[in-house]
């Protein structure tokens, strides 16, 4: 089978399932959606994970969503899948002009540069925050947005500059606390307290985005490893006829010690 008879089969089965599928007929682009953002977390989470055979099930289920999405689109007369093909590859090609055209752009960051340069320019985007969504993710969101700023020169000219930064903020938020104090548990923040974490946090961003590291995925690396240690920790002590829960803090860290060592 051809990769177009591959495509023509799912589009098919697309509008059948819309067609003859009771829940599939409901549906419409707002309660797809929802779907839609799930799968492309399933698919990072197989590339991060590096399982290629995970990874390949989940495009699937991906480009369903794209499928489904467009024959939508085209119950409305507003397009279809074609236009959404040849949609993109006209982008593509207007946003590489170093592939397609004359223009010189040898590093990646040449060609992040242009892109965002293009799109200004190509889709005649007013402002420098012009359509970034604001229901994304805030880690995802405080990266857009601080790109869309270096686009145009605003940022600090190297990492150095971004870790003083990350540096500053920790220090305010120190001064807050030992001015304010901490709030009690399960009680609204002190404002000045929840605005000086809100700096750190985007600080951090800063510095993963000049580093190249996407904050979103490396959070969820670091959680999950601490969530398998304190796992592995709990094992160990039950291990030993005694209940992690119930012990003091440094006897814990003391089995979360073992733990990092067994999951290295």
């Amino acid at each position: 089978m051809s990769l177009a008879d591959a495509l023509l089969e799912l589009q098919e089965l697309t509008e059948r399932l819309r067609r003859d599928c009771p829940w599939d007929r409901e549906q419409t682009a707002r309660t797809i959606v929802p779907h839609t953002v799930e799968e492309a977390y399933e698919v990072a989470d197989a590339a991060e994970q590096g399982d290629d055979a995970k990874l390949l099930d989940e495009l699937g289920d991906l480009l369903f969503q794209v499928y489904f999405l467009s024959l939508l689109l085209a119950e409305r007369g507003e397009g279809d899948l074609e236009q959404v093909a040849r949609g993109i590859h006209a982008k593509l090609v207007a946003r590489h002009p170093h592939v397609f055209g004359e223009v010189e752009a040898r590093t990646a960051g040449r060609v992040r540069e242009n892109w965002e340069r293009l799109k200004r320019e190509q889709e005649g985007r007013e402002g420098i925050f012009h359509d970034v969504p604001g229901n994304l993710p805030s880690l995802i969101y405080a990266r857009k947005i601080q790109r869309r700023a270096a686009a145009v020169g605003f940022e600090y000219p190297d990492t150095p500059g971004a870790l003083d930064d990350l540096d500053e903020e920790l220090a305010e938020l120190k001064e807050a606390l030992a001015r304010v104090g901490e709030s009690s548990a399960e009680t609204e923040p002190d404002a000045s307290i929840a605005g000086e974490v809100g700096d750190v946090l985007f600080s951090a961003v800063n510095v993963a985005r000049r580093l190249n590291v996407d904050p979103e995925v490396a959070l969820r690396t670091v959680s999950d490893r601490f969530v398998a240690r304190v796992e592995e920790a709990e094992r160990l002590a039950a291990g030993e006829g005694r209940r992690f829960d119930e012990l003091p803090l440094a006897e814990q860290d003391g089995y979360f010690d073992r733990a990092k060592e067994t999951l290295t």
